[in-house]
């Protein structure tokens, strides 16, 4: 799919293609990437891989995805792909329709006790 990644300004953006990855927490992109952008590390997280436990950079990205678009937290990797993980689909109240394997809207979710 076609997405846009930018510093958390958004004063440069660069569109490319993504894979949805519905097993990842967070969006992963390449370290290319966030050097291009200019992308600051801000802390390093414990991710669970197919070949175990490594550590791996966090930074915060603009992204945008079918017109919608936040700051969301990035992992930052030396894979050549942009990976969109769960978490950036939730923020951008986007989910895979598991009947066609296409993003649509969803609605947030706000369960409380008292009515507003």
């Amino acid at each position: 799919m076609d997405v846009k990644v930018g510093c958390e300004d958004a004063s440069r953006i660069i569109e490319t293609r993504a894979l949805v990855d519905t097993g990842a927490t967070l969006t992963v992109i390449p370290e290319s990437m966030a050097r291009e952008l200019g992308l600051k590390v801000t802390g390093r997280s414990k991710v669970e891989t197919g070949v175990g436990v490594i550590e791996m950079n966090r930074s915060r990205a603009y992204v945008e995805i079918m017109g919608r678009s936040d700051i969301v937290p990035v992992l930052i990797s030396n894979i050549d792909k942009v990976l969109i993980g769960v978490t950036t689909l939730e923020i951008l109240e986007l989910e895979v329709d598991p009947l066609t394997g296409k993003l649509k809207e969803r609605t947030l979710l706000l369960y409380t006790l008292n009515s507003y």
